[in-house]
């Protein structure tokens, strides 16, 4: 009878300390959890926080660059436009193309030659290069013809630029490499015209060409947003 007993008191003793061992257990699995949980947001704040410093740079460096191409730029003798929000250089196709035609001018080079490195010096100097993802050249075209039509026009007119400032025939050989790695071209057909000063449409003033400058800002967007998606 003794023995009987003893078997249940030592049976109930054992799984005594088995529970408060087991619950003990989860308990530590659910606060390792809940650390590594918590040190995950901590890295994915200072991440976030640390790209928000970085697109506040860019903000910066945009500002600053806009600034110093309207001021090298602006009323410039070359005849050229300076965006005063994005910092886009607009010229009249006229400079470059005869009407309805996608090869250059045979003045053309020489506007090209002097303009070129002037919004090179700037837009690649030092503190704004790394900031610089593309440099684009646009085409815009006026509402004559099909949109695809001048699609294909306006695309055919900035391939020209391009290509001629990556052929052998562009006497500034050291900023090429530059070029090479950052350059794309474009084409808006009529989808963005201008107007005049009245805010009418403008056939002349729709047909032209764009060098533009893309940031790295919608990098630091996009990796933000994977960061927050994970």
């Amino acid at each position: 009878m003794n023995t009987k007993y003893d078997r249940l008191f030592r049976q109930n003793r054992d799984e005594g300390h088995f529970w408060p061992s087991f619950t003990d257990l989860l308990t530590t699995i659910l606060l390792c959890f809940i650390l590594i949980f918590v040190a995950m947001m901590i890295i994915k704040s200072l991440q976030i926080e640390e790209m928000k410093k970085t697109l506040d740079q860019i903000m910066g460096v945009r500002a600053k660059l806009v600034e110093d191409l309207k001021e090298e730029f602006g009323g410039s003798e070359l005849g050229v436009e300076v965006d005063e929000k994005t910092g886009a250089i607009i010229f009249n196709t006229e400079i470059l193309f005869a009407y309805d035609k996608h090869e250059l001018k045979a003045n053309s080079y020489t506007f090209l030659d002097e303009f070129v490195p002037k919004y090179l010096d700037i837009l690649l100097q030092e503190g704004y290069e790394e900031y610089v993802a593309e440099i684009i050249i646009e085409g815009h075209t006026d509402r004559d013809g099909s949109y695809l039509y001048n699609l294909q026009l306006a695309q055919n007119r900035a391939y020209s630029v391009a290509a001629y400032l990556l052929s052998d025939d562009f006497p500034y050989k050291n900023i090429q490499q530059h070029l090479a790695n950052k350059l794309t071209v474009n084409s808006k057909s009529f989808s963005d015209v201008r107007m005049d000063e009245k805010g009418d449409y403008s056939a002349e003033a729709s047909r032209r060409v764009e060098f533009k400058f893309r940031l790295k800002d919608e990098e630091i967007l996009d990796k933000t947003r994977d960061i927050l998606g994970e």
